[in-house]
């Protein structure tokens, strides 16, 4: 793993080598896989990315495999319980936020048959490649994360800033920022 050119963020350890290989800008297009990394990126609100992903098994444990309609029917004594749990970020806010992103994503599955087919909407259905030659060149935000931010806030969403939506774009693949000589994009 150590002798490829890569984005020089995941140079940190093979757990964020691994998922910058593995998974970081891989165009993701099923709901399951979309709903999981929105709950992660909502909790890296404010904290690092690396946070979040050390904590990753633990938060799909604690979220039972990041099951949609379970999690849209939490109760507050589960909520309660995921107060507790010293695996996960333990922000009270970003719990009750994942439930009712939870209740939300599931009217946007009725609206628009899939949330996937909604999302990667703000990007005309195919990734958009950025093309950045250095780390500098990757912005925090695009007029895409702008829209696609205010219209999830419009719909009930909770944290869903402008900088945790594109840092999910990225996750998933919407926006393609990986650095142009980093062997992914071979």
């Amino acid at each position: 793993m150590q002798n490829k050119t890569r984005c020089a963020w995941c140079e940190k350890d093979d757990l964020y080598r691994n998922y910058h290989d593995n998974e970081w800008g891989k165009p993701i297009y099923d709901d399951e896989t979309i709903f999981e990394f929105l709950i992660l990126e909502t909790f890296q609100a404010g904290l690092s990315w690396y946070t979040v992903l050390a904590k990753r098994e633990n938060f799909r444990s604690a979220f039972d495999n990041f099951d949609l309609l379970k999690i849209a029917n939490y109760s507050e004594e589960k909520i309660a319980e995921l107060t507790e749990d010293a695996g996960i970020i333990r922000n009270k806010l970003k719990i009750k936020a994942t439930v009712t992103n939870a209740q939300v994503f599931i009217k946007v599955q009725e609206e628009f048959g899939t949330f996937s087919k909604y999302i990667w909407g703000f990007v005309d259905g195919k990734p958009i490649d950025n093309q950045p030659k250095t780390l500098s060149e990757v912005k925090a935000t695009t007029p895409n994360s702008d829209a696609l931010s205010k219209d999830l806030k419009k719909r009930g969403f909770k944290f869903v800033g402008s900088t945790v939506v594109y840092a999910h774009m990225q996750a998933t693949g919407m926006v393609n920022d990986h650095v142009m000589d980093c062997w992914t994009r071979k």
